[in-house]
């Protein structure tokens, strides 16, 4: 895993050098999860103009930023530091009593970030979700609709803690290039199911994988 990470990272580091080049800021969205600890601590050395780097997330728990659960609080900790602690970091969690009650509030605020994005990175679940499109979630036929607008969605997780948020299908793929970064057999197991004929709704990562819109790289690593 540490060898694809680091490639991964210099060529990520690539794309938002090239964008930062050609448009004057660069886009990065991730998600949190074990997989992409070490390709952030790689990431975060390569040497590019981080002050002009806009970090953001593709889903979060519907937790304080400090709580050992949050994304915002993994990236801050694993990515935001050394050379990229100088980039700009828009997180999802507000307010709002509740997801649903946020999600709008939470889109506002990736106005602020061009897009398409230039980078997406996704990871992906054993139960075959992605970002926090979970299988059996409410919100989850309206997640999916590629005819709706961007935007974030709150989300349930079979798992504590449950409620989520989520940038929407629509957004997700609003993006120069997505990235799937898995690790370990079972996930290996999910994907190779995930490549097999079968509803979006039962693994949502299926609705990244099939779509012609977005270029997508599976990094995968036993």
């Amino acid at each position: 895993m540490d060898s694809l990470s680091r490639d991964l990272a210099a060529r990520i580091a690539a794309n938002l050098a090239a964008a930062i080049a050609a448009r004057g800021t660069g886009s990065l969205v991730v998600s949190g999860g074990r997989s992409p600890v070490i390709f952030f601590e790689h990431l975060r050395a390569q040497p590019i103009d981080w002050s002009r780097v806009c970090v953001a997330l593709a889903d979060e728990r519907w937790v304080e930023p400090a709580d050992a659960a949050s994304n915002e609080r993994l990236v801050r900790d694993t990515l935001l530091k050394d050379r990229a602690a100088a980039a700009r970091f828009l997180g999802l969690k507000n307010g709002a009593p509740t997801p649903d009650l946020g999600a709008v509030s939470a889109w506002e605020t990736f106005a602020r970030i061009p897009r398409p994005f230039d980078a997406v990175m996704l990871g992906m679940g054993d139960d075959g979700h992605t970002a926090s499109l979970f299988p059996g979630s409410p919100n989850l036929p309206s997640a999916l609709n590629p005819a709706a607008a961007a935007g974030c969605v709150g989300m349930w997780a079979p798992v504590a803690p449950q409620p989520r948020l989520s940038l929407n299908l629509t957004a997700l793929l609003d993006a120069r290039r997505v990235v799937v970064l898995i690790s370990g057999e079972s996930k290996w197991r999910t994907y190779v199911g995930a490549c097999e004929p079968g509803p979006l709704h039962e693994m949502p990562v299926r609705a990244v994988l099939r779509q012609q819109r977005t270029p997508v790289e599976v990094v995968w690593s036993p």
